[in-house]
């Protein structure tokens, strides 16, 4: 099982498809296991690197305070570490954070954005929407392939992680992006509210923003083509573009 040392912590890593690169970045309390079916509908079009974050399925869990700069830098760390210069990156609700943080800090690194069931400030306390919380149910029962071959998340890891992301406040850092970016939300999100990701659209440049039916990243399992249709044709025209031969190394 490949995995890499980053920084400070070993990360566990998978690589699924052929094509331009794309960095897909999961959630609070998750595994890339959950996001499978996803990955998989990706990686017919794109070289996907998907990974567990800090805290989280295969990658370490050290006990100690957790941010969203840390982990964008884990990000960062990681794609160095298997020579990609520049990828897309696609950032699901905590992940669209640590997201952000990558595309503003490190411009060089992110080609087009994409931010899922996220927004760029956290509300200071977790709200879990009814989604959510079957997407959860669905991972424990394991009802999502592969999902329970992975180890249960440490209690002292989940809090490490909401504590990153709650307290999270990138909104000044927004203007900073400047990959062209999509913003995919569910109308009746209640985990990250809908008037918050329209906030941080207005404050990145370059950016859009479209509504799919459900909560919080419920549309990736009842609308999963259809947002993986929506996310390659935002990325259609880099299939044209010449990019270094490293990024063909992941």
């Amino acid at each position: 099982m490949p995995s890499v040392r980053v920084r400070d912590i070993d990360v566990y890593y998978e690589i699924h498809g052929d094509g331009p690169p794309l960095v897909l970045i999961g959630g609070l309390g998750v595994d890339l296991t959950v996001f499978a079916p996803f990955t998989e509908r990706l990686a017919r079009t794109f070289r996907v690197l998907t990974f567990d974050n800090r805290g989280a399925g295969r990658s370490d869990k050290p006990d100690v305070p957790y941010s969203i700069p840390m982990m964008a830098g884990d990000v960062d760390a990681l794609m160095d570490a298997l020579s990609l210069s520049r990828a897309h990156v696609v950032g699901v609700s905590m992940g669209g954070r640590i997201a952000i943080e990558l595309a503003a800090g490190r411009p060089d690194r992110v080609d087009r954005l994409v931010l899922v069931s996220t927004a760029a400030t956290g509300t200071g306390r977790l709200r879990m929407s009814l989604p959510a919380r079957i997407l959860g149910l669905a991972k424990r029962l394991h009802l999502i392939p592969g999902a329970g071959a992975v180890q249960r998340q440490p209690h002292y890891a989940y809090q490490r992680q909401v504590a990153a992301s709650t307290s999270y406040d990138g909104a000044d850092q927004l203007d900073a992006i400047e990959a062209p970016t999509l913003i995919l939300h569910g109308r009746r999100d209640r985990s990250v509210r809908p008037a918050a990701a329209l906030a941080t659209r207005v404050g990145i440049r370059d950016s859009e923003i479209e509504f799919f039916r459900g909560g919080h990243m419920f549309f990736l399992l009842t609308q999963r083509d259809e947002a993986a249709a929506r996310i390659e044709d935002f990325l259609q025209d880099w299939r044209d573009r010449h990019w270094p031969s490293n990024a063909a190394q992941i």
